[in-house]
């Protein structure tokens, strides 16, 4: 195909590098915003919704990672989509994808211009004049490519892993102190099965991160052996660290009072810990949220771009998109579109808003990736088909939890993108 015929990007990414790329993009907006979100829509019962998310999150990994092993090109489920379904699939998991993180994106640059703002930091109303700031230093390090800005993941993961840490020691602490530590685990309502499914799909969101590892399977050595390793390792890790850190949360400080810690401008974390810690403990939480969510912003303008540059090599967006840099490290025209697009959500958007159609739009995406995953050949098969399946129904049946408004805008989003695509193809015709 033409695409193929386009400039490669350099394969140079390891396990190591991989691993921490997916869990840059994971250790971030999942834990530091949506978490108080899903726990605002389900209570206590959020903890059981974190768990359930990683399991349907873990069945979409073993389907990714096969999928990325088999085909391992820059473009995720908008490249399996074109290979082993239709064009049409293909196009609307890319239009699909940019949707959902680009709306993901935007949460986490407007939650980190939040924890900055939380440290003191002049950030105007609702934070989004930081927020802009934010995304225009993200922009720029996503113009340096990958492999110069690999040192600064690492940096972010360890702060974050060293955040998290603090969190859960000091509300351990309390916990060990108090009379009865389980009282707000037990005294917290979990709400209705509607409420505990539209909670899983709002988690489900926060492990999405490893697909950063599939999108960029272009840029990874020996993709066959290192994709599957990385993304499963990455998955489970952040499962049981996601686990440990919401039910802390929740019994430190209470359900109802987690879940009031929502809303444009504001630095979940941070505020409870200061709460049940002090300002020195807030302080650190949102110090290490902030550098997190630094990074979640950066990996998500990575990720994205991929998938441009890859809708571009195909014709489906404008050409230009698909250039790249002389050293052949960054898709350079593709991240400004990316970022632009992001610009436009952090202007306007809300964060409960965002982070729900984000929820519908990436359900949906994995949804056609499990799909693509059912009809890998079998010589490139590495799980059972049941696997597939499982995950295909699970995500189109958590997608269409979410507030009805969110998946009539998502439906109506698809049937714009599918628009596109008819002109594009007969403009190429």
């Amino acid at each position: 195909m033409n695409e193929q015929k386009k400039p490669q990007m350099e394969r140079h990414l390891g396990t190591g590098g991989a691993m921490l790329l997916g869990l840059g993009a994971m250790l971030g907006s999942g834990i530091f915003v949506s978490a108080s979100l899903a726990t605002e829509v389900a209570g206590v019962g959020v903890i059981g919704a974190t768990l359930v998310a990683a399991v349907l999150a873990t069945l979409n990994a073993l389907n990714s990672a096969q999928l990325a092993a088999s085909h391992p090109v820059s473009g995720g489920a908008y490249e399996y989509g074109y290979r082993y379904a239709t064009p049409f699939l293909g196009f609307t998991a890319g239009w699909l994808f940019l949707i959902a993180k680009s709306a993901s994106a935007a949460t986490a640059v407007l939650g980190c211009s939040a924890y900055l703002v939380n440290l003191g930091v002049p950030g105007g109303e609702g934070a989004r004049g930081l927020a802009v700031v934010v995304l225009v230093v993200m922009t720029l390090l996503g113009l340096s490519g990958v492999r110069r800005a690999n040192w600064a993941n690492i940096v972010v993961v360890g702060l974050t892993l060293l955040a998290l840490s603090w969190f859960v020691l000091a509300g351990l602490q309390v916990l060990f102190d108090r009379e009865s530590p389980s009282e707000m685990l037990t005294s917290s309502s979990g709400g209705t099965a509607q409420s505990f499914l539209q909670a899983t799909a709002l988690m489900f969101v926060a492990y999405t991160g490893y697909g950063r590892i599939a999108t960029m399977g272009e840029e990874v050595r020996n993709p066959r052996q290192i994709i599957p390793r990385a993304i499963i390792s990455t998955l489970v890790f952040t499962g049981v660290l996601y686990t440990v850190v919401v039910t802390v949360a929740v019994a430190t400080v209470g359900a109802e009072a987690f879940g009031q810690t929502t809303g444009v401008g504001v630095a979940p974390l941070a505020e409870i810990s200061s709460a049940f810690a002090g300002d020195t403990t807030g302080w650190a939480i949102a110090l290490g949220a902030a550098i997190s969510l630094l990074g979640v912003s950066f990996n998500l303008i990575l990720g994205l771009s991929r998938v441009v540059l890859a809708m571009a090599r195909r014709g489906d967006v404008p050409a230009i998109l698909s250039q790249l840099n002389t050293a052949r490290t960054s898709p350079v025209y593709a991240v400004l579109a990316v970022s632009g697009l992001i610009l436009i959500l952090v202007i306007i958007a809300d964060i409960r808003i965002a982070w729900s159609l984000s929820a519908f739009t990436v359900l949906s995406y994995y949804g056609i990736n499990n799909f693509c995953a059912l009809r890998l050949p079998q010589e490139y098969r590495l799980y059972s088909r049941i696997i597939a399946w499982a995950g295909l129904g699970g995500c189109f049946f958590l997608a269409f939890w979410v507030e009805p408004r969110i998946w009539l805008v998502g439906g109506a989003l698809i049937v714009i993108g599918g628009i596109w695509h008819g002109i594009a193809r007969r403009r190429q015709a």
